[in-house]
């Protein structure tokens, strides 16, 4: 593989957002290094050479670096992460379980920031290396109860996407978080029938421009929606 050609990690990639967002960068010429939890190339990746399935599981702490390795050793350099993966789990902020709310914080917070520290060395060496964090208008405000323990794992990925634009800055990297509204994937889509939806090719297309901006084009977040709500 050619050290000119662009690579780019996804992670969720099987489904939703992150499938849309890997199709994208693929569409556009990119290679794609696709995580997911049961590896299974899509069938849009007719050229096996610029895609690579690799195993990734947000709540198993060994995935991250084995993942990064395998795109390493595959295309020889990274260009880009974005970190998709994600989980809903709707209860109020009394009534969630230990376990449920460790895993909300393993799969938002602590996993996307093991998965940018493992491809760190990637991103500083290639002088323009971004990372771009799937958050939630949940990043900017709490919807309801229910919505909470949520609110607070994407509060917190908001947080981890400032914390890594400070710290990469100066080796030309770039972080922003994307907080979406509803987006019309099967993780969402049956609970609120009635919505017209945000595409999710559309924040594909939103992470597209992100990741192809120059170093000059520091963009910290960018909130998606698809009704009329309050500005955040």
């Amino acid at each position: 593989m050619g050290t000119t050609q662009k690579v780019i990690m996804v992670s969720g990639a099987a489904r939703g957002m992150g499938a849309a967002i890997a199709k994208k960068f693929y569409d556009e010429g990119w290679c794609v290094s696709l995580g997911m939890r049961k590896p299974q190339i899509p069938a849009w990746a007719t050229d096996k050479e610029r895609v690579l399935i690799g195993h990734y599981d947000a709540l198993d702490t060994t995935t991250e670096a084995s993942w990064v390795e395998s795109t390493i050793s595959r295309f020889g350099h990274i260009n880009a992460v974005v970190a998709n993966a994600g989980i809903g789990i709707w209860k109020n902020i009394i009534d969630i379980s230990e376990r449920e709310m460790d895993d909300l914080l393993d799969v938002h917070i602590k996993s996307p920031r093991r998965l940018v520290k493992a491809a760190w060395e990637q991103l500083v060496a290639c002088g323009s290396g971004r990372v771009v964090m799937i958050g939630s208008l949940s990043s900017k405000r709490v919807y309801d109860s229910d919505s909470g323990p949520y609110a607070v794992s994407k509060f917190a990925t908001l947080a981890l996407a400032h914390s890594i634009r400070h710290t990469g800055f100066e080796y030309g990297i770039r972080a922003t978080v994307i907080c979406p509204g509803f987006v019309k994937t099967d993780m969402v889509e049956g609970m609120m029938p009635e919505l017209n939806m945000t595409p999710p090719e559309e924040i594909a297309r939103v992470a597209h421009f992100l990741v192809t901006s120059p170093n000059e084009v520091s963009i910290s977040e960018i909130p998606v929606n698809c009704r009329a709500e309050e500005s955040y």
